[in-house]
């Protein structure tokens, strides 16, 4: 039978490569919890709330095993997102303003926590945020693209069959009229009222004090620290130990952070490939540029 070398070579390297893989794949899977023993005292966890705000039931449901755990005495939302949308950051904020009642919550701001991240912070009995962390944002906004002139110069007409006279109101497909523009804007104003009085709840300000914050503009740590918004400027470690002297913690708490999620075997060939990628294009534009 006629040996093949090349055939032969090139498939050895297809099992060594697999094997490879599969091997830094389980190295990498069993190595992703992330904690930090810093004594015994009582446990400090920490709960990521990162990007934009479109759901809730993962965090709530955290929330929940949180609440229920014994050795846990007190959580610190990390936040680190621009909002979102309206019910996730309200389902979020009752959640908190419920645990308040059994443990400590505390809010460290990380880069931005503006308009829904802010809404959820206001829920936590402190807020630290850093002196140049972007915040506040308290306000509401509906935006929609029109297409109407696009349409008409390549020739495209929208033919809407619809059950009320203000079932298409949000249409990009033709201009907004009066009553409707007068329709949405009584549903951001109430929407609004709702995100003024969550602030002056959970900040326990009045909401007329709220109202002259509340036009959507952002505001410094610093300046969110002057404007009663915030409670102390301080990073995520001075927040986890306010939180173990809220909860009572002698000397320091047990900080539990949250696991990474695991990555499945095609993530990681994905990462690994885009990388590679990426590196090769790195490389070809470097010796571009180096030869031009």
């Amino acid at each position: 039978m006629k040996r093949h070398p090349f055939l032969t070579g090139f498939l050895c390297m297809i099992v060594f490569c697999a094997v490879f893989v599969a091997a830094v794949w389980a190295m990498t899977r069993f190595n992703l919890s992330e904690s930090i023993t810093t004594g015994g005292a009582g446990k400090v966890a920490v709960v990521d709330i990162e990007g934009i705000i479109s759901g809730s039931r993962d965090i709530i449901d955290k929330i929940h095993s949180l609440r229920d755990d014994d050795a846990v005495r007190a959580i610190v939302l990390r936040i680190d997102s621009p909002g979102g949308t309206v019910g996730p950051a309200q389902e979020i904020y009752e959640e908190l303003i419920k645990l308040k009642d059994l443990k400590p919550v505390v809010t460290s701001m990380g880069a931005v926590a503006a308009s829904g991240g802010y809404y959820i912070a206001a829920g936590t009995q402190k807020i630290f945020a850093n002196p140049g962390t972007i915040t506040g944002s308290i306000g509401v906004l509906v935006e929609v693209a029109n297409f109407e002139e696009l349409l008409d110069k390549v020739g495209l007409r929208s033919n809407v069959i619809k059950s009320g006279t203000y079932k298409d109101t949000l249409s990009p497909t033709r201009t907004m009229q009066d009553d409707e523009r007068a329709l949405v804007q009584a549903v951001v104003d109430d929407i609004h009222a709702q995100f003024v009085q969550a602030v002056a709840e959970g900040r326990d300000m009045q909401p007329e004090q709220v109202m002259g914050l509340a036009d959507g503009r952002i505001f410094s740590g610093r300046q969110a620290l002057q404007a009663g918004l915030v409670d102390e400027l301080g990073n995520l470690y001075d927040a986890i130990k306010a939180a173990g002297e809220m909860a009572g913690i002698e000397g320091e708490p047990e900080v539990q952070y949250p696991t990474k999620k695991k990555p499945s075997l095609l993530d990681f060939i994905m990462e690994t490939s885009l990388k590679t990628l990426f590196e090769n294009y790195r490389g070809i534009t470097a010796e571009y540029m180096m030869f031009k």
